[in-house]
């Protein structure tokens, strides 16, 4: 007899992938979506979880400030910290160089607190005899915490990512600058996405692309355009049948008007940094803290994957 299996759409969920448990740092989202975490809490609360898989997430670059960077930091060293497989892109003659410079992962404010309650409990003196029941209640607690992977990490940019992140993963660096068209840096890609194919079955393992400014100068091919717009469009269609994102910055005021715009419209996600004058009185007087600000994040776009939200078919 023939098992019957179940068809699964985008309105149906996934019971069984669903009720087992997830691979550290994945994260069950509605109408069947999988996200993995960007390595900002707070940018992953604002996508809703974080970036899907099988999405394109592009970042427009500030011309006056690297802050980018600090994205595109965290999206890899999340990664790493997680074992997710890694490809990384750069125009650099030594891209693996660039890994030394990736954060360590810091303390959960899930940790800070549990630590400051316990903390604070030993200075109690509580005389009462069913104590000893609340504390075999925290001691359960503190196992399961301790067991479970954080999905995102707050980073700390003053210290290095550890070694034990770095040796014997999966990490695999692409220099740009050398190379006379886009032709290896797709086929690197391909190869790479290969690895986690999109079936019905829970997601074992999710891979991250990381392409650090692909207009940039030091690109051979930085003056073809439309060449660089059928690799964005060739690699946003291999990722959306793969377990895995790719996550591109570009210095937008490198291209024309035109071609950001298409660019822009390629994206799944669209995010862009832009850096927080030194004295702008009227934008201190809107923002608490303006003085330990040094840029500002917008989010210009969020995935629709996995569901029926019509495209704004409206540019302008």
């Amino acid at each position: 007899m023939a098992a019957f299996r179940p068809r699964i759409g985008s309105f149906s969920r996934n019971v069984s992938a669903s009720s087992s448990s997830l691979t550290p740092g994945l994260k069950h989202g509605p109408n069947g979506t999988t996200f993995i975490s960007s390595g900002v809490p707070d940018l992953d609360k604002i996508l809703g979880g974080g970036f899907s898989l099988g999405s394109l997430v592009m970042v427009i670059e500030d011309a006056e400030a690297p802050h980018h960077l600090l994205l595109l930091r965290n999206f890899m060293s999340q990664g790493l910290v997680h074992n997710q497989p890694l490809l990384y892109a750069s125009p650099s003659k030594d891209p693996r160089g660039f890994l030394g410079t990736l954060p360590s992962a810091g303390s959960s404010k899930d940790e800070k607190s549990s630590k400051r309650d316990s903390d604070e409990e030993k200075g109690l003196r509580i005389a009462w005899q069913y104590k000893k029941y609340f504390d075999e209640n925290h001691q359960s607690l503190d196992s399961n915490r301790d067991s479970k992977k954080e999905f995102c990490n707050d980073f700390d940019l003053r210290k290095p990512l550890e070694r034990q992140f770095l040796i014997g993963k999966q990490i695999d660096c692409v220099s740009t600058q050398d190379s006379q068209n886009l032709v290896a840096l797709h086929d690197r890609c391909a190869a790479f996405l290969s690895q986690f194919s999109r079936n019905e079955s829970s997601v074992s393992v999710a891979g991250r692309i990381a392409i650090q400014s692909l207009c940039a100068p030091q690109f051979v091919h930085s003056d073809m355009e439309w060449d660089m717009l059928s690799f964005l469009r060739s690699l946003k269609g291999m990722v959306r049948s793969s377990n895995a994102v790719a996550l591109v910055t570009f210095p937008s005021t490198l291209l024309s008007l035109s071609t950001s715009k298409r660019w822009q419209h390629m994206a799944d996600t669209l995010l862009s940094v832009k850096a927080i004058p030194d004295e702008d009185k009227d934008l201190a007087k809107l923002l608490t803290g303006y003085q330990d600000m040094i840029g500002l994040l917008n989010v210009h776009k969020v995935a629709r994957i996995n569901t029926q939200v019509q495209q704004n078919k409206c540019y302008k």
